[in-house]
C-alpha cells in the first residue's frame, strides 16, 4: 500500500475545512429541528431561524475564505459572502410578505448559492472530499428551482428548508469525514 501525504499547506487548509464542515453539520441538524417546531406560521422565531441560515453560511465562507487564501482564488467564496449575505436581508424583508415570498427568495439563494458552491468544489478537487460539496450544490440548485415552484402552491410550507438544510449538513459531514482522510494522508 503507498501512502501518499500531502503539502502542509494543503494538509492545514483541509484540516481547517474539516472542522468547519463538521461546525456545518452540527448547525444544519440543530437549525432544522429547530425550523420543524416553527414552521407552521412565519413567527419571530421562524423569522429569526431564516435569517440566521444564510448570516451563518456568510460567516462560515469567511472562516472557509481565511483558510483557503493561501492555496488559490477565493472569488467564489466572497461571492458566496455577497449572495447569502443579500439573502439573509431578502428573507427578512419577504417574511413580512407570507411564506410564498419567502419561499421564492429562499429559492433563489439556493440556486445561485448552489451554483457557487458546485464552482467551489469544482475548483477544489485535489484537496480531497469535494465529490459530496459538488454533489450537495447540484442538488441545492434543484432544490432552490422546487422551492420557487412551490411557493405558487396553495399549501407552500416552510417545513421542507429544514429536510433541504439537513440534507446539505449530511453532505459537509461526509466531506469532513472525506477530508480526514485527506489529512492523515490515507
Amino acid at each position: 500500500m503507498t501512502t501518499v501525504t500531502a503539502p502542509p499547506l494543503a494538509t492545514d487548509v483541509s484540516a481547517a475545512l474539516r472542522r468547519l464542515y463538521f461546525v456545518r453539520f452540527g448547525f444544519a441538524v440543530v437549525w432544522a429541528g429547530l425550523l420543524f417546531v416553527t414552521a407552521s406560521d412565519l413567527g419571530p422565531v421562524s423569522v429569526t431561524l431564516l435569517v440566521m441560515y444564510p448570516l451563518f453560511d456568510v460567516a462560515a465562507a469567511v472562516v472557509d475564505s481565511r483558510a483557503s487564501k493561501a492555496t488559490g482564488p477565493v472569488r467564489g467564496l466572497y461571492a458566496n459572502i455577497a449572495i447569502s449575505s443579500l439573502a439573509g436581508i431578502g428573507l427578512a424583508v419577504a417574511a413580512t410578505s407570507g411564506i410564498p415570498a419567502t419561499l421564492r427568495v429562499w429559492g433563489i439563494w439556493a440556486i445561485v448559492s448552489g451554483l457557487v458552491q458546485l464552482a467551489v468544489g469544482v475548483g477544489r478537487r485535489k484537496l480531497g472530499g469535494q465529490w459530496a460539496m459538488i454533489a450537495s450544490g447540484s442538488i441545492s440548485t434543484l432544490a432552490g428551482a422546487s422551492f420557487y415552484l412551490q411557493a405558487s402552491a396553495e399549501d407552500a410550507s416552510l417545513s421542507s428548508l429544514g429536510g433541504y438544510a439537513i440534507l446539505g449538513g449530511i453532505f459537509f459531514l461526509v466531506s469532513a469525514l472525506r477530508l480526514g482522510r485527506t489529512t492523515k494522508g490515507i
